[in-house]
């Protein structure tokens, strides 16, 4: 696929794996439109790559609808989907409290809500991105469009505490190669990256011990990813006609200890 000249939403784009995804198309003439929550990030990426902000709850039918409205409006039907909106936690399934010993268990709201927004919130905006790409002409090569997401090394060897974001994160994986099958006929490809441990906000706020010892834990190299090796492979993904179905684990070679 030709990327220069086509429209693209990268959700999660605000910062992270998802600003410096958005950051790449942008230094390759693609029209970004970010769909965030953080409407203090979000403007300010969207306005540094010349691209569009959508306030977007992935959680919720009218704030995608609304989204993909507005992106639309700026830079016509998108070929390009980049998901990288997530969120995760760490709850064992069953614990006892540290004081009482009283046993307690995962808060299913908690569960609940890191499958709406990793798994489901991911769907849907697969689904409502690809039946949009439906009205587009085939490109010189047959394809309408190109997805992209964001699963986990964590969707095949999660860790203590991980059940929700693993859960959420293989139901990724797991759906990757039928909805690329659901959209084979129509010239839609549809692939996966797993990262590993990268170098992201969340992560940069850890202590330097922690990250230093995650760091030692990748057999090479050792160090964190960095998210432009993330972008580097999503746009690879969409560049590559013959990429499709795939998921790709994007980590150093690591495998994840039990705790």
């Amino acid at each position: 696929m030709k990327l220069s000249g086509c429209a693209a939403v990268v959700t999660g784009g605000a910062s992270g794996l998802g600003e410096a995804t958005a950051r790449a198309l942008a230094a390759e003439g693609v029209k970004v439109a970010i769909f965030d929550r953080d409407e203090t990030k979000g403007p300010a990426v969207a306005d540094a790559i010349g691209g569009v902000f959508c306030k977007v709850d992935v959680t919720n039918d009218e704030s995608v609808d609304a989204g993909f409205a507005k992106a639309r409006e700026a830079h016509g039907q998108e070929r390009i989907l980049i998901n990288c909106a997530g969120v995760g936690n760490a709850v064992k399934t069953a614990s006892r409290d540290k004081i009482t010993g009283a046993a307690k268990h995962f808060p299913l709201d908690a569960f609940n809500m890191v499958v709406q927004i990793n798994l489901i919130g991911t769907f849907r905006c697969i689904a409502k991105s690809a039946a949009g790409m439906l009205s587009l002409e085939p490109m010189d090569d047959g394809e309408r469009g190109a997805i992209v997401n964001t699963a986990s090394v964590a969707g095949e060897d999660g860790q203590m505490g991980q059940a929700a974001y693993s859960a959420s994160k293989g139901g990724v994986i797991g759906m990757t190669l039928p909805i690329a099958r659901d959209l084979m006929s129509e010239g839609i490809r549809v692939n996966t990256i797993l990262p590993g441990i990268f170098s992201t906000p969340l992560m940069n706020a850890a202590p330097d011990n922690v990250k230093a010892a995650l760091a030692a834990s990748v057999p090479f190299p050792k160090r964190l990813g960095h998210p432009h090796e993330y972008a580097s492979l999503a746009l690879e993904m969409c560049r590559n006609s013959y990429f499709n179905g795939e998921d790709v684990r994007l980590d150093g070679a690591i495998r994840m200890a039990p705790r």
